[in-house]
């Protein structure tokens, strides 16, 4: 037994690995399938209200800033007191947000439900507190497996939940499909107990090195280079996903296809990333994770450069689902393990967080220009090869990061 499990184990009652990996996988399942199928709502909502597609845009792009800006804090909260309330909380915002998206009529309802509401919500039950809740929970040699089953997870929510969805919107509206989205994220609640986690009081013992206020683990990150180029890096990953969710459809749409190929589409990268992420998991611990992260990112550019240049058709559409799908998510499971080995687990969930802000950031903007630039030039062209850019540029500043735990002073004896 590792020397976490047994302080886990002391005052409250065991819960066996395989149960907690497997809860914490249906909490992404469930909270990553309707944000991956927003981009399915953007048409029908737009049409029936008459909005430009920036109208739509601007909700979704809050939304990511705000998953982003409250992930910090969330994470912080779950590091301090336990993972299950702040999940709890985020599942009930998120699963409000929904039904308020559904009878939003104006474009202030739509940025509150969509934007606002989801956007915290997300921050409190999406899988990255899951993936702090594994660095506690889990003993050390199930850590990388389980943090690449937790993005798969989610990434086979992005699967289920697309054609779930076109389904939906074709047979009842989309206002009845946003309506059982959020009836499925109530689910979170009861699963969420599987995640109990006591708090940095009762976790400080198995984490080596100095006890840590907050504020010293903070400061002690961002004056870390490896950190910091880590962070940077992680701005491209929102950006060219946060993108793609949200105007694949459309832009498949604008190219003469019809209206399943975005759907499945979306659905197909949602089913590659199950499988990217599983592996990205396991060669983590096999190999040197700034070359996988870079790898990663350089992948993405040539495939999303090949797609553009290619004609669009729905051969090349799902095969082009098929290969950004095993990179998709990919990120995360090396991104969350060099976190968790610079500065051990005590802080995770926190310092996870502002990484994910970085990417979050990037998806507010990917969304946005998307939609903006849309509007003024009458294609997405120019985003395209902006990701395709910043795609090259995070490959790039990944190459310095060093692998090895932070430089803390030893303690000297009395």
């Amino acid at each position: 037994m590792t020397q976490t499990s047994a302080v886990l184990r002391e005052g409250q009652r065991a819960i066996p690995p395989e149960i907690i990996v497997l809860a914490g996988c249906l909490i992404a399942l469930i909270t990553f399938g309707p944000r991956a199928a927003a981009g399915l709502f953007q048409i029908p909502m737009t049409e029936a209200y008459g909005w430009g597609r920036d109208v739509f845009s601007l909700a979704i792009a809050v939304q990511n800033l705000l998953w982003g800006l409250g992930q910090p804090f969330a994470g912080a909260v779950a590091d301090k007191f336990g993972a299950v309330r702040v999940i709890c909380i985020g599942a009930l915002l998120y699963a409000a947000g929904l039904v308020v998206m559904a009878y939003a009529t104006s474009a202030g309802l739509l940025n509150l439900g969509a934007g606002i509401m989801i956007g915290f919500g997300l921050s409190g039950c999406s899988f990255n507190l899951v993936l702090g809740a594994f660095g506690k929970l889990l003993p050390e040699r199930w850590r990388p497996l389980a943090f690449g089953a937790g993005t798969a997870a989610g990434s086979f929510g992005q699967f289920l939940f697309p054609p779930i969805g076109n389904a939906l919107i074709q047979s009842f509206g989309f206002e009845m499909a946003l309506i059982v989205f959020a009836a499925s994220v109530l689910l979170v609640l009861p699963l969420s107990l599987a995640l109990a986690t006591r708090g940095a009081a009762a976790t400080a013992a198995v984490n080596a090195g100095p006890s840590q206020s907050i504020a010293q683990a903070l400061a002690e990150a961002f004056r870390h280079p490896s950190y910091v180029f880590l962070v940077l890096g992680f701005f491209t990953c929102g950006f060219q996903l946060a993108f793609i969710t949200a105007h694949m459809p459309a832009y498949l749409k604008d190219t003469g296809l019809p209206v399943w190929v975005g759907g499945w589409t979306l659905a197909v990268i949602g089913l590659a990333n199950a499988v990217g992420s599983l592996y990205s998991g396991f060669l983590s611990s096999r190999m040197s994770k700034r070359w996988l992260l870079s790898l990663i990112y350089l992948g993405r550019s040539v495939a999303i450069a090949a797609f553009i240049l290619l004609p669009a058709t729905p051969v090349t559409a799902i095969a082009f689902g098929i290969t950004i799908g095993l990179l998709w998510l990919s990120t995360v499971p090396p991104t969350s393990a060099l976190v968790m080995l610079m500065f051990g687990t005590r802080y995770m969930a926190m310092l996870y967080g502002f990484a994910f802000f970085s990417h979050q950031v990037g998806g507010f903007l990917g969304v946005w220009l998307g939609g903006i630039l849309y509007e003024s030039m009458g294609s997405y062209t120019f985003v395209w090869w902006l990701s395709v850019a910043l795609g090259v540029a995070s490959a790039i500043i990944n190459l310095p990061i060093k692998e090895r735990p932070v430089e803390r002073p030893v303690p000297q004896a009395a």
